[in-house]
């Protein structure tokens, strides 16, 4: 649940980046968001390894 969390905390850190690249045009705030994004891609493989574990060693 903790990288659940982180998660949704990453998701909430690139939100004003994004607004500063797709309304105002600011490349460097583009390049921000893709690198936050491809965290977000890491973390939640993560959190799929995680969930697939938990759920296996359940059985």
């Amino acid at each position: 649940m903790e990288n659940y969390t982180k998660l949704k905390d990453l998701v909430a850190s690139i939100e004003a980046d994004a607004e500063k690249f797709f309304n105002n045009g600011n490349s460097a705030a583009g390049t921000r968001v893709r690198k936050g994004l491809q965290d977000i891609k890491t973390l939640a493989q993560e959190i799929r390894n995680e969930v697939t574990s938990k759920k296996n060693t359940g059985k």
